[in-house]
């Protein structure tokens, strides 16, 4: 791809999401993710009214008077993508392929995070651990995080969740904010996310194509599957055939939320051929009522 064309791709995917983080996403994400605790600033004599819980007894055993610790909200936030760029987010049957919906997710996501002062890193996976881009604040370095998902060319064509999981846990020491952005066509990995989860905040958002849901009737079409390259044929004529696999396609989906629920991660379905706007604006509401 030409450098042109590559910068107007980029530059598009910019001007949208950050119309989105204006009018939509900054107040919603600023709500949603408020800070990892409470940091101690300082101590002052107690005043009528303070919260008796607050009271610093050394301090005020010290002095003769009682005084109280105040504290501030931690707000600065690390957000950190977990990308699947397996061969399967070469994928899209209408209007774009998985995996440019992953880089307007991820771009809309880090500039709400950079509005809020937050920093945001990224590590890009397949079968292996294809990419670690430690996480920084500023328009430049979105950007890149953009063009990585866009245009890097990674070794790998399988997906292991599990892995990145893994290798996330060891380079990642600050609890952050985690979305993991896949299409979930992976082996095992709930006892690494399960683990991550304990110090982490993991979202998972789940990105599909339609074809992957249901099928029209086409007719005979020949398929192949992206990560092993093995080729068959279906026959799309077949009433059967469709509802069994609608059905099929619902069950997974099922069985992928129930068993996030069971590891306490919050789950998001991104379909490529609709908009992701509601799903996200409902997801961070829903976080609001818990907090």
């Amino acid at each position: 791809m030409e450098q042109r064309e590559l910068f107007k791709n980029i530059r598009r995917i910019e001007i949208r999401t950050k119309r989105l983080v204006n009018d939509l996403f900054s107040g919603e994400y600023h709500s949603t993710f408020k800070g990892q605790g409470m940091e101690f600033e300082e101590v002052r004599q107690y005043q009528p009214g303070d919260d008796i819980r607050l009271i610093d007894w050394n301090v005020t055993a010290r002095t003769g008077y009682p005084h109280i610790k105040k504290f501030r909200e931690e707000r600065e936030l690390s957000v950190i993508f977990l990308v699947d760029a397996s061969s399967s987010g070469y994928f899209g049957t209408r209007e774009r392929f998985k995996e440019d919906t992953a880089a307007e997710l991820c771009a809309l996501l880090a500039f709400s995070a950079i509005k809020n002062n937050d920093k945001v890193g990224m590590i890009i996976f397949t079968d292996r651990i294809e990419k670690f881009v430690p996480p920084k604040k500023g328009r430049a370095h979105v950007l890149r995080l953009v063009r990585e998902i866009l245009y890097f060319e990674p070794q790998g064509v399988g997906t292991d969740i599990a892995g990145a999981l893994e290798y996330f846990n060891r380079v990642i020491k600050k609890k952050s904010v985690v979305f993991l952005i896949s299409d979930f066509l992976s082996g095992e990995y709930r006892k690494p996310l399960q683990i991550a989860n304990r110090k982490h905040d993991i979202v998972a958002m789940r990105i599909s194509d339609p074809r992957e849901m249901s099928f029209d009737d086409v007719g005979l079409i020949e398929l192949e599957d992206a990560e092993t390259g093995e080729t068959f044929v279906i026959d799309t004529g077949s009433t059967q055939f469709r509802k069994d696999f609608a059905a099929q396609a619902e069950a997974d989906n099922a069985a992928l939320k129930r068993s996030l629920q069971l590891v306490n991660v919050d789950f998001i379905q991104i379909i490529t051929n609709r908009s992701y706007i509601v799903p996200l604006i409902n997801f961070f509401r829903l976080r609001e009522k818990r907090r």
